[in-house]
Formats: structure tokens, C-alpha cells, sequence
């Protein structure tokens, strides 16, 4: 099977960037996955995409060596097997309140014995290669969100859950979750008091920890902070970025 890099940087001791897919199309997911992201994940829970977009999208990233992942809408298992069978290699679950619900979405991503998922990788099997139902209990990439009231004061038990290989931080949540106004790259002191005590809690149990973040400059304190994947930018943000960039300059240089 196609060993998964993520996972494969990770035991190396190596950080990982991820971008995001905003935009349901095959080609924005192919341009994106050209840029030098590690990995890529096509979004169901905030994007425009609907799970018929993901097939397509995850065909464009695997021209690449770009690891692709997917956002589910909701802790359901039909839509996290589903997007495996697509040939998701990791599998992102938002809004995780607790351990019964991260063993739930692990369940979903494992081969019996050790979960529920069923066995038709119609696409999943071509992409991985030899060996995938052998072997994807162990290459696919199980990420729980932990961005809630509840999913904070469970935070401990959710990282100790088997078989979660890491925590997300979704910010514009858990600054609802804190009282806070919704914001991406959030530095209000408690805001970063909790993601510092999230990632704390991953590390002593051995997961690992990512940061969804909105620039570059946030990305990298992230990483200097000791988290291990973070989230950098959307193809969504770069459009419009880069045309109020283009827009500017030239209301600048008009005489």
C-alpha cells in the first residue's frame, strides 16, 4: 500500500503544512496540490464541495505526491467511509465532544476487527495500491476536532481515545467555545492559553496535535509552539488575496 507521508513525516520528527479546499472543482484541487502543500483537504462541513465533488477533486490531488484528506460534514459513518472508499488517506471529524464520540469516527475509518468500516474501496484500493485493506488501519490519518465547551473539558480523554492519531483545532469554534468573538488566527491570551493546553494534552498521550490557521506568519508561531501539521491557507483565500492584491496595486499605480 501507498505509505502515507504525513504519517511517515511525523515518526521522522518532521512538521507538515496543509492547505485547504474551499472551491468544488477538480482543477482548483489540482493547481493547489502543485503549490508544495504536504496535504490537502477537500472540506464537506463549511466548503461549497458535496460528496460528489470529492471523487473528482481527490483524482487531481493524486497526480500529485500532495496526501489527500477530507473534512466530513458530521461525525457520521456513511460519509467517513464513503470518503475513504474515494481514496481519502485521512479523515477529519468536527465538533468531537468526548471519547465516545472519538471512538466513534475511529470505528468508521478501521477495518474489523478493530472498527466498522466495510469492506469496497472501489477507488480507495486503486489509489493505495497493493496491500490497502491490509495495511489502511494503519496508513489512514484519524484526526478528531476538539473546538467545543464540552470537547475542552473532555480534551484528555479525547487524546487518549485508541486509535485517534491526532487533535484539530478549529479556532473560529472554539472561540464560541470561550466566550469569544469567531475568528481565524485568534491571539486573544485565552484563545491561546487553551490551543497551548490542547496540544499539551495530545503530546502526553502520544498524538499528535494541528493548528487550523489563516496566514503564514500565525502558521509558523503555531509551529514554533510545537504543533505538528498546521493549516496554512484555502485555495478560497488566495482568489480573493490575490485579487484585492492585483486590485490594489493597480488603484496604486493609476495616475
Amino acid at each position: 500500500m501507498r505509505p502515507n507521508k504525513i504519517k511517515q513525516m511525523w515518526r521522522d520528527g518532521k512538521s507538515a503544512t496543509l492547505g485547504w479546499l474551499s472551491i468544488s472543482h477538480g482543477f482548483t484541487a489540482e493547481i493547489m496540490a502543485r503549490q508544495g502543500f504536504d496535504a490537502l483537504c477537500v472540506d464537506l462541513q463549511h466548503g461549497t464541495n458535496e460528496m460528489s465533488d470529492v471523487g473528482p477533486m481527490l483524482q487531481a490531488i493524486s497526480q500529485t505526491e500532495t496526501v489527500p484528506i477530507v473534512r466530513v460534514a458530521w461525525n457520521e459513518p456513511a460519509a467517513i467511509m464513503r470518503a475513504l472508499d474515494l481514496g481519502a488517506y485521512g479523515i477529519i471529524v468536527p465538533l468531537v465532544n468526548n471519547a465516545e464520540e472519538a471512538a466513534k469516527a475511529v470505528a468508521a475509518c478501521r477495518y474489523p476487527p478493530v472498527g466498522i468500516r466495510s469492506s469496497g474501496p472501489v477507488r480507495a484500493a486503486h489509489y493505495g495500491g497493493p496491500g490497502y485493506q491490509a495495511q489502511a488501519n494503519d496508513e489512514i490519518l484519524m484526526m478528531v476536532m476538539i473546538e467545543t465547551k464540552e470537547g475542552i473539558a473532555n480534551m484528555d480523554e479525547i487524546c487518549a481515545t485508541p486509535g485517534v492519531d491526532a487533535v484539530y483545532i478549529g479556532p473560529a469554534d472554539l472561540s464560541y467555545a470561550l466566550g469569544l468573538e469567531p475568528r481565524g488566527d485568534n491571539p486573544h491570551p485565552l484563545h491561546l492559553e487553551t490551543c497551548n493546553k490542547i496540544l499539551a494534552t495530545a503530546h502526553k498521550h502520544g498524538i499528535k496535535a494541528v493548528m487550523h490557521c489563516a496566514t503564514g506568519a500565525f502558521a509558523a508561531d503555531a509551529l514554533n509552539r510545537g504543533f505538528d501539521m498546521v493549516m496554512i491557507t484555502s485555495d478560497l483565500s488566495c482568489m480573493i488575496a490575490g485579487a484585492q492584491a492585483q486590485l490594489a496595486d493597480l488603484k496604486a499605480n493609476t495616475k
